[in-house]
This record gives structure tokens, sequence and C-alpha cells, in this order.
């Protein structure tokens, strides 16, 4: 057995698992020397939620990180995380689409692509594999590794198999959620090593604590390459610490050869450096050994966490943790892995939150119940999909079959904004926000969201602003409840609250410069949604959502016509869409809601006539 290589994550996946994906590119520029001095056999950079998250939070362009970084690292493979067919959304994309960004991400620095798809789905891998090639990359295949009474040691030794025979370079096992145990690990990786020639490469996390020793029975048992991530971003639902592992194996025949010492050095700058974003921490991100029975990803537990915590809901975190399994059972036992752990996530969530299982079904189910992200592992339940498709037939081909190349519209709907082929693709990744993100870059306003003072030394901790209180108006008192905030922009942030358990959104607005330095304690707020601007639904005709919500599209308006069950709105929260139906047969006379909108439960947004 040769010496076993490392992939270091902590530049995408490690802050990703810890920190929600907030570290900045001016914190990873500044140690690239030292990177790329260690010797790794690739540093995992981009992909997964690292684009969004540029565009979104960090105002940065994904792909000026991507260049930055390679001129920063060149002596380094550096590596990305592509979804196959969904490449980093969550549809799929058409062949050129794929094609196209791929060229364009090897032009721009990646050298090593990870191909999986959510479903094992080979079918949706095997053009990104074949523009990996084509682009003289690195392919990389990556079985998403799950438990279920339908996945097996077999099934991924056969996928194993056809991935060899697709021509990828190396294969993965991608324990996303930490499911693997060491017993299961060396069986594992004995079967795939006496089945395929190829290297085998381990992705773990250690979210039950037991990375570390599925790491060494994967190298005792056929694998010659491992993730790890950085000490400082290492362990709980990330990686096991690169330099415990490098301790581990030194003077052994699996000996790394990096040095020690040099990786001491990163992590002290990196334990300074996850200091800024101490906003960003998790209290779901330790060691926790219910993912073996609810098998969902820490970071899949941080987000929902918070999304919860913004529903003013967080107390129901162990009914949603039930509700998954139940809603992945009935999906067919799909993964937990993006996307379809936000598709299974959601819907628990709504679930749990509406009161009645799949009384409101997202798009993206319906679409997963279509066949439209590929084919389910196991049968799903008809009665769910006979409830969100009716006798429409699931399609059987490669889903991207149905699509047509749809490269040269996306350049026409983004227009003049789009200055670069790597623009236009920021756009087809994420419409609604890269032309958002693509505007401000126009009108010179990319802002980042703000970071909190680091708590001082002498305190431990930073004075804040109490989250729950009472306000008496008009001899009239309310219990407020802050749940969460948005993003802040130069005039205003978004905070949202209960008021007496009812979910609504404030707006703080900065009144001056005084203010603004006084902190927002010291600004005016004033309500953007609710009953203020929206009449409260009081009657079976008025259209509401089941939780907090931005509205999508509006497809009704004053004077149409409409069933009871009609979509009259389209909704996204938590990153899924949802259909808000017609709730009775009328005439539509209000329509109280436009795109772009925030939305409340208890508000009317669309008014129906009865006849």
């Amino acid at each position: 057995m040769s010496k076993v290589s490392v992939t270091e994550t902590v530049l995408r996946d490690g802050h990703q698992s810890l920190i929600a994906t907030r570290m900045r590119t001016e914190d990873m520029l500044p140690i690239c020397p030292k990177l790329d001095q260690v010797g790794f056999w690739s540093l995992e950079v981009w992909g997964g939620a690292t684009f969004d998250a540029c565009l979104r939070f960090l105002k940065e362009d994904p792909w000026e990180r991507l260049r930055l970084l390679r001129k920063a690292l060149p002596n380094t493979p550096l590596q990305m995380l592509l979804r196959g067919q969904n490449l980093l959304g969550y549809r799929h994309y058409s062949d050129d689409v794929v094609e196209a960004f791929v060229n364009r991400a090897a032009s721009n620095g990646i050298d090593v692509f990870r191909i999986f798809d959510a479903l094992n789905d080979l079918r949706n891998i095997r053009q990104s594999v074949k523009a990996v090639k084509a682009a003289g990359k690195h392919a990389q295949g990556a079985i998403s590794y799950t438990t279920s009474p339908v996945h097996g040691i077999p099934q991924f030794v056969e996928m194993a198999k056809a991935m060899e025979e697709m021509g990828c370079d190396t294969i993965a096992v991608k324990d996303m959620a930490g499911l693997l145990t060491p017993h299961a690990t060396a069986e594992l990786f004995s079967a795939l090593r006496a089945a395929v020639s190829i290297p085998l490469h381990l992705h773990t996390h250690d979210t039950a604590g037991l990375a570390s020793m599925c790491h060494l029975k994967a190298i005792e048992h056929g694998a010659s390459q491992i993730d790890t991530a950085i000490s400082a971003f290492g362990g709980g639902t990330s990686h096991s610490p690169t330099e415990s592992m490098v301790a581990a194996l030194r003077g052994t025949e699996y000996d790394t050869g990096l040095d020690l010492e040099l990786l001491q050095e990163i992590g002290f700058y990196f334990s300074e450096a996850r200091r800024k974003y101490h906003q960003f921490e998790s209290d779901y991100t330790g060691v926790d050994t219910r993912v073996q029975v609810n098998q969902v990803p820490g970071g899949m537990i941080s987000n929902l966490s918070n999304q919860l915590r913004e529903q003013g809901a967080l107390k129901r975190i162990q009914e949603v943790l039930a509700e998954i399994p139940r809603v992945r059972e009935d999906l067919g036992y799909p993964p937990l892995v993006t996307p379809t752990s936000q598709i299974v996530g959601t819907q628990a969530v709504l679930n749990v939150l509406t009161g009645a299982r799949y009384k409101n079904i997202t798009n993206e189910v319906k679409l997963y119940l279509q066949g439209r992200y590929g084919k389910a592992p196991a049968a799903v339940n008809s009665v769910v999909r006979q409830q969100a498709i009716g006798n429409e037939e699931a399609i059987e081909c490669r889903p991207a079959d149905l699509l047509k190349p749809e490269l040269e519209n996306l350049r026409e709907e983004i227009g003049a904004l789009a200055q670069t082929e790597e623009d236009v693709l920021i756009y087809a990744m994420f419409p609604e926000v890269g032309r958002e993100f693509l505007t401000q870059r126009e009108k010179g306003h990319l802002i980042p969201e703000p970071l909190e003072p680091i708590p001082s030394a002498e305190s431990g901790k930073l004075k804040v602003a109490p989250t729950e209180f009472n306000v008496t108006m008009h001899g009239e008192t309310y219990n407020i409840k802050v749940t969460g905030m948005g993003h802040k922009s130069r005039e205003k942030r978004p905070f949202y609250v209960t008021v007496d358990g009812v979910p609504e959104e404030l707006m703080v607005e900065v009144l001056d410069e005084v203010m603004a330095e006084a902190g927002e304690a010291a600004a005016s707020a004033k309500k953007t949604s609710g009953s203020s601007k929206r009449p409260r639904a009081t009657s079976p005709g008025h259209v509401t959502t089941s939780m907090p919500a931005a509205i999508v599209d509006v497809l009704v308006q004053v004077g149409d016509e409409v069933q009871a069950g009609t979509p009259v709105l389209i909704t996204e929260a938590m990153k899924m869409e949802s259909e808000v139906q017609a709730t009775i047969a009328g005439k539509v006379i209000a329509v109280h809601v436009e795109k772009g909108d925030r939305v409340n439960p208890d508000e009317a947004l669309v008014e129906i006539e009865a006849h």
C-alpha cells in the first residue's frame, strides 16, 4: 500500500458544515501560501453551497473567488463538488448548460470534479463525466452513501463498476451524513477494492464521532485517499481533523508525508479567523449520534434549526426530525444530500407546521414524484404520489433528455447584465439571486451581510438586546419574540418576530448616521407585512400561506374565474417553492401581493368571491 493522499476541505465543506458557508475570500487568501506548501492531493475550494452563499450573503463573484484561489495556490490541484445534472442548483439543466459550466469551471481553475447524483441515478452524472474528460480534467465519481431496506454493498459495488466503465479516474464514497461505522466501512471498501482497479476515496463526516475510525478502516481495506478538515474547522458535522489523521498515520506504511508542524500553523490561523464568524455558529454542529437513527446530516440539522427559528417554531424541531424518516420512506428512500435533503426536509417542516401530512406539497416534491430528478431508489408511496400529481404517469427516461438546449435563452433573459459567459452561468444557477447580484454589481451596491463584533476577551461575550419582551401600546400588551433576522442593506434590515405567537416581519430602518452608530435598537421600526398592509384572513375565500414565505409568482389577476385547487400563487420558503391554491371556486376580487413580497400565514393574499 502506497502512502495515503489527503484532500483538505477547509475552504469548502469545512466551513460549510460549521459556519454556514460564510468564510470570505479575504480570509482565505492570506493562508494560501502555506496551504500550497503542504502537498495535499487536492484542496476542495468550490461547489456545494459556496456559489449560492457568495452571491446571496457575501456579495462576492464566485468565479472571481476561484480565479483568485487558483492564482494563490499554483502547486495544488483545486477540487469542486458537482451535483451531476443539477450542477450547483436545485433542478436539472440541459446538456449544453452542463457542458458550458464544466468548461468554464475548468478554464477558471478546477482540476478535480467530484460528481454525484442525489438518487445515485448514474444517468444523471454521465454528461458531467463526459464534459470533465473532454476538458482534460480529473473526473471523480461519487457514491452517495446511505442505509435503507433497498441500499447495501451489492448496489454500491455495481455503481462503482459502472463509474469505472464510464471513465471516472477515481471513486469516492460520499458519506455526507456520517452514517458509516468502522465495521461497515471495512466491509464496503473490501468489496469495492475487489471490484474496481481505480483509486478509492473516503469522504465522511464526524457527526456521530466515528469518522477517524472509519478512515483508518477504509485505508486498511483499500482506500488510498481521504477527506479531512484542518482542526479549527474539523470535527462534529465537519470531517476528521487533518492534523489528527496525519499524526495517526505518521511512521506507518500509510504515512501521508505531510508536515504536521506546518499544518499546526495553518490550524492556528483558521482558529483565529473562525472567531470573526461567531454569529453563524450553530448549536447543532457537535457530535450527535442521532444521525445513526434519523440519517439527517449535521448541516441539514443546522439549516432546519435556523429555518424553524425564522418561523418561530424552533421548539418543534424534534417533531421535524421524527417526520423526516417518514417522508423519506414515502419518497422511496432517497439519500439525504442536496437537493433531496432540502426536498425531504422542507416537506417534513410543512407536514409538521400545517398539522396535516401533505396538506401542502412543494413543487419540488411534485417534480420528484414525476421522475424529474431521476429514478427513486425504491417504490414511492402511491397515496402521496396520487395526492401530488394525480394520475399523471412518471417519466422513465433520463430527465435531461426532455430538456431542450437552454443556454441561448438564458443569455437572452439576463441580457446586458451578463458581461461574460460566467455571468450567464451565475444567472442559470440561481435566477433570482443571480439577477439581484448582477444588478447590484452594475449599480455598485454589492454590500456583504454585516459581521457582528468579536466578543471581547474580558467579557467573553457581547452585550446583546433581549430576544423576548412585552410591549404595551394603547393599553394592550403584546408578547414579542425575535426569531431571526435577514440580510442588512445600507438602509434597513428585516427581523422575523412573533407577536402573541403570530409570525410577523419587521423592517428596521436607519434614520441617520447617529442612529446607525447607536445600533439598530435606536432605529425606527416599521411593519412591512401583516395586517397593517393586508387584511387578515377571515373567510373561506381568503387565500393564505402555511408559513412565512416570499412570493415568487402571481398566477391570477382581479376578475379571473378559478376553481377550488387552482394554483394562484407560487411561494418560496427554505429554498423550496410551493403552489398556493384557491380555497374555493369563484371570482378573484382582490390580489394583495406582487412578486418579491414577504408574506405571513395570517394574511389574505388573494380574495375569492364564491359564485
